[in-house]
């Protein structure tokens, strides 16, 4: 899923959407084709066009750090983007990881959300599959789904699949394009950090097949890592929130995140998360 091709889709996509006025040069006369030509780009990275060309084509596969910061710069990246540039640049690895032993939230993380009663709460794997989520959590995401369903592998929902491929979520959600386009940037960096997991990409194969709305959104390669924002949802039991959503990542290296979301106190959306807490109780 990742190496010298999606490195070189990474560069191209970027390049092509820099205009030469962004970066300060003259543009001469109608382009064939939008953006930046690669002769353009080297030469703000300081690096020779055949060099470049190289690794858009995925001929060169041990680029240094020092021209990766070059080409970072030239190509205006932001931190997640730049971070997401060294992830694909590093050398391909030959070990495939698949989930053989299935992922669970650990003892403590539960206990910690399960004590957040007047919180949503969602505790997610690498892949975002659901590993477990609290009452309330449930009833804000998942309320057509078992609770229990976390806990058995083989019907764990996917926050990811749910977006694309299940009506109830799509239809929770009253800005779906927006939440879709950060699904994607989110799994975009996750696949390039974990491009050894057989899992993740499996989820992406499907995906690709069954969406054809993922499908584009995967191929224009966003990139953003979202760690807080805001969600507007139409829960079919309370209507109308707007949430703030916060994400803790666990510090080892299991890729485990706790979803958190909180509504503006004495707000309408405030109002409607407390009576959706009280169905949940």
């Amino acid at each position: 899923m990742t190496g010298p091709t999606e490195l070189g889709e990474f560069l191209r996509i970027r390049r092509s959407g820099l205009q030469p006025e962004d970066v300060g040069l003259q543009n001469y006369g109608v382009r064939r084709v939008p953006g930046l030509r690669r002769e353009e780009l080297a030469m703000l990275a300081g690096v020779s066009i055949t060099y470049y060309t190289r690794l858009e084509q995925g001929l060169s596969s041990n680029a240094s750090e020092s021209v990766l910061e070059a080409i970072t710069r030239a190509l205006q990246l932001n931190e997640a983007e730049r971070s997401h540039l060294m992830d694909l640049a590093k050398p391909t690895r030959t070990k495939r990881r698949s989930g053989s032993k299935p992922d669970k939230a650990r003892a403590g993380t539960l206990r910690l959300i399960e004590s957040m009663s007047s919180m949503p709460a969602v505790v997610l794997g690498r892949r975002s599959e659901v590993l477990a989520w609290n009452s309330l959590g449930h009833k804000l995401v998942g309320s057509h789904l078992d609770f229990e369903s976390p806990h058995c592998p083989a019907d764990r929902p996917n926050m990811t699949r749910m977006l694309f491929l299940d009506a109830h979520t799509r239809e929770l959600y009253a800005s779906w394009c927006e939440e879709a386009t950060r699904a994607v940037s989110s799994l975009r960096l996750l696949a390039g950090r974990f491009d050894d997991d057989l899992d993740l990409i499996s989820l992406v194969g499907e995906l690709t097949v069954k969406s054809a709305e993922f499908a584009k959104l995967w191929a224009k390669h966003p990139v953003e890592n979202c760690m807080s924002g805001l969600k507007y949802f139409q829960h079919p039991s309370v209507g109308s929130m707007e949430l703030d959503f916060e994400v803790l990542i666990s510090p080892d290296e299991s890729g485990h995140r706790i979803l958190m979301y909180t509504a503006e106190p004495d707000s309408p959306s405030a109002a409607a998360l407390q009576l959706l807490q009280a169905t949940a109780a």
